[in-house]
């Protein structure tokens, strides 16, 4: 085995001392630092590489930091002004995950980089900590190298608010496979809709 499969098998066991130590000490690290911040290198070497990032020019980490817990509705004193149905508060869950949104912050913050992916480091009582991997689609080195030149498309701007990054598809439920067939034709409300529409062709 190489290294990063040590380190990959290394990570399946989080409970371990080592791990549980080196957890402890990164959670208080990251608690230090500002909530959007830049890193000089992946923590986790080998999960980066695996989801596509090169040690190379055009190749940028951030670290954000994501308060953890459900999303309350924002309504003044919870006055929600509606229908019975609709008068929850609290216990509302948001219906993307807290990875999904630590992308969406860093593509904002650094909106001329595109969101490749992302993987989670460490978390706490409070916090979940992601770091997102971006690219940069005017560098020469990333224009020239065929395997990532993918990126540089327009059609690939802000891929983490569309939903097209991995965590993006992940929680509007597309995959390939019999339990994605409610998804299949881009979305759930598209599928729905294309199967529930009457179409009268006009040589039918």
């Amino acid at each position: 085995m190489g290294a990063y499969k040590y380190l990959e098998e290394l990570y399946k066991h989080k409970q371990s001392d080592l791990l549980r130590f080196l957890l402890r000490v990164r959670n208080w690290q990251f608690r230090q630092l500002s909530s959007v911040h830049r890193a000089s290198r992946p923590t986790r070497p080998d999960k980066a590489r695996r989801l596509g990032y090169k040690a190379k020019q055009g190749f940028v980490i951030y670290r954000v930091r994501v308060k953890r817990g459900g999303r309350k509705r924002t309504v003044r004193k919870g006055n929600t002004a509606g229908k019975p149905t609709n008068q929850g508060v609290k216990q509302l869950k948001w219906q993307r995950g807290l990875r999904s949104k630590a992308e969406e912050r860093v593509g904002r913050k650094c909106g001329n980089l595109r969101v490749l992916n992302s993987y989670w480091v460490a978390q706490d009582s409070t916090y979940k900590f992601f770091e997102v991997i971006l690219v940069d689609p005017q560098h020469k080195a990333i224009r020239r190298d065929p395997r990532i030149n993918w990126i540089c498309g327009a059609v690939h701007k802000h891929r983490e608010i569309r939903g097209t990054t991995s965590e993006g598809r992940n929680n509007r439920g597309i995959g390939k496979g019999h339990k994605f067939n409610n998804t299949i034709g881009s979305g759930r409300r598209a599928a729905w809709k294309r199967r529930n529409t009457l179409h009268l062709r006009r040589y039918r």
